[in-house]
């Protein structure tokens, strides 16, 4: 009988040292895994939300968005329609729509502008000043609707480089850039700034919120 529970008290001891020997390498794993998703949890909730502020006076404040999509693309919209709006009356001198000849408006245009600055071009400056008031009125319109919108801003540039040309003909530099005149702006400097947004909805397109986007989905067989 003493031998019997000897060797029960033997292979019980046995057990018990395998078991402990054992257990270290059968519940480590799970417990460091444990521990580690309990750190990944507080570290994603002791996180430090970026805030506006964050975004002003930190690293963000020197990046360049090369993307002009989503959220970047939205500033494009009131820029192009008021745009658009603000060149539709350059177009209607002397009336309501474009090329109103014989009014006074319409042949002081071709008498002060076209005659001594344009009389290079081929043919009658009734014909360029009309041409003139076409690009700068129904370009206006196509430009607010984001319609065309690369012909559109094409011909308005090419209007608003004349502009520039006639003006800095007209009144020179005007002392540009440390220059001050009467009237607080260069001569060049309206010309100048529509023809840069021109210029960046010729290469770029209308953007969102345009009928140009809508054709485009429509028609587009690019994958996004």
């Amino acid at each position: 009988m003493m031998r019997i529970l000897s060797i029960i008290f033997c292979s019980l001891a046995f057990y018990a040292s395998s078991v402990q020997s054992f257990a270290p390498s059968i519940h480590e794993p799970r417990t460091r895994s444990n521990i580690g998703q309990r750190e990944v949890v507080a570290l994603s909730m002791v996180e430090k939300k970026e805030t506006t502020w964050d975004r002003i006076t930190g690293p963000k404040l020197f990046k360049t968005v090369t993307n002009w999509e989503g959220i970047h693309s939205v500033p494009l919209v009131p820029l192009r329609i008021m745009t658009g709006l603000l060149m539709i009356h350059h177009g209607s001198e002397g009336g309501v729509l474009p090329a109103n000849f014989g009014t006074p408006e319409f042949q002081g245009f071709v008498d002060y502008i076209m005659k001594p600055y344009f009389g290079f071009l081929p043919g009658s400056p009734e014909l360029w000043s009309a041409i003139h008031d076409y690009a700068e009125f129904y370009g206006g319109i196509c430009l607010a609707l984001g319609f065309l919108t690369r012909p559109a801003s094409l011909s308005l540039l090419v209007t608003m480089m004349s502009a520039v040309y006639f003006h800095l003909s007209a009144g020179g530099s005007q002392g540009f850039p440390l220059g001050h005149v009467s009237n607080y702006s260069y001569d060049f400097e309206e010309p100048t700034l529509y023809a840069l947004i021109f210029l960046m909805f010729w290469f770029n397109g209308a953007g969102p919120l345009s009928v140009d986007s809508i054709i485009y989905n429509q028609i587009s067989e690019e994958e996004d």
